[in-house]
């Protein structure tokens, strides 16, 4: 086990501050214009990132732009979870302050850092 995973899980702690705010699932079809089996599929692909706020799968409205999901984020998750993270603790890598970035992982996703962020992404599995 790397020691680049954050060694607290569970849902009971703070999620990111994420001032784009955060989608229901339903949302986040209708977003898509896809059906909600759909948005489903793609959470189980790791091709979204869902948790639960509040009782309520949610999926920060930033990660779903433009009618369509970031470019790099189904290769980051995948990335992630090959080095373990599980959802809550990639959501907190996405949304953990970086100056060299700077801003977020998540943010970067949206810009000309994305492959930086995915590289680094491959890194915490080595």
């Amino acid at each position: 086990m790397t020691d680049s995973v954050p060694a607290e899980t569970g849902a009971d702690l703070p999620g990111p501050t994420d001032p784009a705010g955060w989608l229901t699932l339903p949302d986040v079809a209708e977003r898509l214009e896809l059906s909600i089996s759909k948005v489903h599929q793609m959470i189980r692909d790791r091709e979204l990132l869902a948790v639960r706020r509040d009782g309520v799968r949610r999926i920060p409205a930033e990660l779903v732009a433009n009618h369509t999901v970031l470019k790099h984020l189904p290769g980051v998750l995948n990335l992630l979870a090959d080095a373990g993270y599980d959802d809550e603790e990639a959501l907190r890598w996405l949304y953990r302050e970086d100056p060299s970035l700077p801003g977020t992982p998540a943010a970067a996703l949206s810009g000309d850092l994305a492959r930086e962020v995915k590289r680094r992404a491959q890194a915490v599995a080595f």
